[in-house]
């Protein structure tokens, strides 16, 4: 395990002792929210948690709950969970994100606007003075809209790259679009941003989550930090 990896694993492990039985959870996709689901899995085997159910954000994620006995259900079913926990590619002074990089964007998202509690966690490297300075902004696109969005996000400033998966084919989102990772550089409106990715037919989501995260844990190597909004700050 990397020294980074250390990071998220701590940082994973604070926020899965934050949950209490009972809960309707929402389970992030990405290597750190792996480390907090293995960390869920092992509170139940112990009996620490009881009651307990996950809505995935991805089939990866349903898999590794599926193999690690973590009982899950679905929106249907629950429409409102109490706790998700979810890593993230960049987070600013505000608690503001760039997710996405895991490709799960679109249910990641929906899992957070129908959470009453959403604890990112990341390690220290994750940052940032301003959303877009080390991070291109994933942008999901149904297949047949790609070349026009392709030039729409150009013409807003946008470096596009079209993402590709190991066999060198468009990589495919669990909804069956595409990708397309943008880079605008620094955001200095990621609000405005977000009103003109929304109003594009073709763009079936973004990886700005503004406003969603309550919580960040920041595992560094001098200590853990335990961000919450409005009270305290990067």
């Amino acid at each position: 395990m990397t020294s980074q990896d250390e990071l998220k694993k701590m940082a994973a492990i604070q926020a899965a002792d934050l949950i209490d039985s009972g809960m309707v959870l929402g389970l992030g996709t990405g290597s750190t929210a792996n480390f907090a689901i293995e960390r869920i899995a092992e509170r139940i085997q112990a009996a620490d948690l009881q009651n307990i159910i996950g809505i995935p954000s991805s089939d990866r994620t349903e898999k590794l709950a599926r193999r690690l006995n973590i009982p899950l259900t679905d929106l249907e079913t629950h429409p409102e969970i109490d706790l998700t926990i979810d890593g993230a590619d960049e987070v600013d002074p505000d608690l503001n994100l760039i997710k996405g990089g895991g490709g799960a964007l679109l249910r990641e998202k929906i899992i957070a606007q129908a959470s009453r509690r959403n604890i990112v966690i990341v390690d220290e490297s994750k940052l940032s003075p301003q959303l877009g300075t080390k991070w291109a902004l994933p942008i999901e696109v149904v297949p047949f809209a790609r070349k026009t969005e392709q030039l729409f996000l150009g013409s807003i400033g946008g470096s596009v790259t079209l993402r590709l998966d190991e066999n060198n084919t468009p990589f495919l989102t669990n909804q069956q679009n595409f990708i397309l990772d943008t880079h605008f550089g620094q955001i200095s409106d990621p609000g405005g941003l977000v009103s003109r990715l929304n109003d594009r037919a073709g763009i079936v989501e973004h990886g700005l989550f503004l406003g969603l995260a309550t919580d960040v844990i920041v595992a560094g190597r001098e200590n853990i930090r335990h961000l919450r909004r409005n009270n305290g700050s990067i």
